[in-house]
C-alpha cells in the first residue's frame, strides 16, 4: 500500500474488518468488539459512526449478506477466508444499505482492504464477486457508470 494517510472512512473499515473478522471466528458480543477495538491503536483517527455502523449492520445482517453474494463465489462458503469472507460481508452490506456511497467506492475499498489483509489473489476474487453483486443490486448505477467510460473514450456517438 501506498505511504498516503490513510482517510477516517478508510480506517472505519480497517477496523470493521477486524471487528468482523473477530466476530466470524468467535461469535463474540458486538459490545464486547466495539469495545475491544476502541483500544486498538488508531482507533482515534477513524470515523467511528462509519465503524459502528458497518461492524454492527454487517453482523446483524450477516446471513442475508452472504445469500446476496452465495451465488457469485464458486465454492462452499466455509472454504473462504475468514478475511474475504469479512471483506465480502462488509462491501455488500455497503452495497446495499448505504446506497449513498458510490459502488465503485465500496469495490474499491474492498479491493484494498484484499491486497492489506487477504490472501495472494484475494483481492481479484472478492473484485470478481463484487462487480457481479453491484451489477445486480444497483443496476442503473452501474450502467450509467459504463456509459461514462464508454463517452469518455469516445465509444457513445449521439444519433
Amino acid at each position: 500500500m501506498s505511504g498516503a494517510p490513510k482517510s477516517p472512512r478508510r480506517r472505519a473499515r480497517e477496523f470493521a474488518l477486524q471487528g468482523v473478522y473477530h466476530w466470524l471466528l468467535n461469535q463474540s458480543a458486538l459490545t464486547a468488539i466495539e469495545s475491544q477495538m476502541a483500544e486498538v491503536g488508531g482507533f482515534d483517527k477513524c470515523d467511528r459512526d462509519l465503524f459502528v455502523g458497518l461492524l454492527r449492520g454487517t453482523v446483524t445482517n450477516a446471513a442475508e449478506l452472504q445469500v446476496a453474494f452465495a451465488p457469485y463465489i464458486e465454492r462452499p462458503l466455509k472454504e473462504i477466508s475468514p478475511v474475504e469472507r469479512g471483506i465480502l460481508l462488509i462491501s455488500t452490506f455497503e452495497l446495499v444499505h448505504r446506497p449513498e456511497t458510490p459502488y465503485r467506492v465500496i469495490i474499491n475499498e474492498a479491493i484494498e482492504l484484499a491486497k492489506g489483509y487477504g490472501g495472494t489473489d484475494g483481492h481479484k476474487f472478492v473484485n470478481g464477486v463484487l462487480d457481479k453483486l453491484a451489477a445486480r443490486l444497483r443496476p442503473d448505477e452501474v450502467e450509467a457508470n459504463a456509459r461514462e467510460r464508454r463517452a469518455a473514450r469516445g465509444g457513445d456517438k449521439p444519433a
